[in-house]
């Protein structure tokens, strides 16, 4: 069997569910990265989120781009934490682990601890997100 690089991990579920938090905690608090769509919008300086609906592609870009550099650095575990609920969200995880030789697990964090999302998003959009969500279990 042959030996892989390293982890890519995917961390996904709807916001306010502990991704972020879940991330931070199995990168030993940055000893590995973790990249997500969320830090494109996020002030490094102040830490204020400022979502921009017309810059998500731009976000999703950076978080892959970011994610195969680690890669091909051969960087033993990585993380990604976003919410991948659609599948065109995921799939380019998957192509670029393959490419470098990473085994890939998806992780569905649930919010289980009544957590709310810090970004503002209602109720009804996380319905709508909660009906997208796919998990494959085969």
């Amino acid at each position: 069997m042959e030996q892989t690089t390293g982890a890519l991990i995917l961390l996904r579920g709807l916001p306010g569910s502990g991704k972020s938090s879940l991330a931070k905690l199995l990168s030993e608090n940055g000893k590995y990265p973790v990249f997500s769509i969320d830090s494109y919008f996020t002030d490094p300086v102040t830490g204020a989120y400022a979502f921009d609906p017309y810059k998500n592609h731009l976000a999703y870009k950076q978080c892959e781009e970011q994610a195969e550099a680690a890669m091909k650095k051969g960087i033993q575990k990585i993380f990604v934490d976003n919410t991948f609920t659609i599948e065109w969200e995921i799939e380019p995880y998957f192509k670029m682990a393959a490419a470098t030789n990473y085994s890939v697990f998806a992780v569905t964090v649930e919010n289980r601890h009544g957590s709310v999302n810090t970004h503002g998003i209602t109720n009804e959009q996380l319905e709508k997100m909660a009906a997208k969500y796919k998990v494959k279990l085969l």
